[in-house]
């Protein structure tokens, strides 16, 4: 049995058939997937199809593209003009779906094997219990049967303020804040302030943050970090113990798997959606 770790698929769904392939993918393995499952790419419905179908075999923890789809669908939030959503919510099966998606958490720790994964990271000022019990503060809104709850949290969810974590952060600036370190983070300062306007590469930091991973006092060393999210990093992270998976297969990159028990890295190439 092999536990194979996948970045943003972004709904390029047979490149994901064929990487699975080339790993030769069995009935007895196991995949996790660092969330942005959906948007960009032309087969997002086949994506969400395919893991929600391997049941338990998968795990997933949710993205900024995840939860904008289920912004939209809930709230009717405004697409972006690149979005390719429709497929998705116009199929029969769009609302057992939609269940499955919003039920999956934003943050997953096995502390058996050792990995820890995010969607974007977790920032240098929590353990990774805290990134587990604050991310189980907005998973309890997501799996809500209070549908007036839901649209709430899709209301708020946008936005770039409050930027530094405090613990006295309270309603839905608290659970904003958490949703941008979970799934849009990627430069932060020595305090975990965010700044989230600014998408290159690691090598041009905006003045006075850097690379949320490159930040010294990780709190947690003993764990391996998995994450997705940003592409320009190609697949390198330069902190040990930190595996960045989103290698842009959704812009003509490879699509990557790590395979957890040794590291070992497995690539399918893709001709570019977006």
């Amino acid at each position: 049995m092999a536990t194979y770790a996948i970045g943003d698929l972004q709904g390029c769904y047979r490149e994901l058939r064929r990487l699975l392939d080339h790993v030769r993918f069995s009935d007895a393995d196991r995949l996790w997937l660092c969330g942005d499952l959906v948007n960009r790419g032309p087969q997002s419905l086949e994506v969400l199809r395919f893991v929600r179908s391997l049941g338990e075999r998968a795990t997933v923890v949710l993205g900024n593209h995840d939860l904008h789809l289920l912004a939209v669908a809930w709230r009717g939030e405004k697409k972006n003009r690149k979005d390719t959503l429709d497929g998705i919510l116009t199929a029969p099966d769009r609302d057992e779906l939609l269940h499955w998606l919003r039920h999956q958490p934003l943050f997953h720790h096995d502390a058996e094997c050792g990995y820890a994964m995010a969607h974007a990271g977790v920032p240098p000022a929590w353990t990774l219990e805290q990134a587990g019990d604050y991310a189980a503060e907005v998973e309890t809104v997501l799996r809500a049967r209070d549908e007036a709850l839901l649209r709430d949290y899709f209301g708020h969810m946008y936005g770039n303020e409050p930027a530094r974590w405090d613990d006295s952060l309270d309603g839905w600036p608290r659970l904003r804040l958490i949703t941008n370190y979970l799934t849009r983070m990627r430069f932060c300062d020595a305090d975990s302030t965010l700044e989230l306007t600014t998408k290159t590469g690691p090598q041009a930091p905006p003045p006075g943050f850097a690379p949320w991973y490159s930040l010294t006092g990780r709190r947690d060393p003993g764990t391996r970090l998995l994450f997705g999210h940003w592409a320009s990093l190609e697949g390198r992270a330069s902190a040990a113990g930190v595996y960045a998976l989103d290698t842009g297969c959704v812009w003509g990159g490879p699509l990557t798997a790590l395979r957890l028990e040794d590291q070992a890295r497995f690539c399918v190439e893709s001709p570019g959606y977006a």
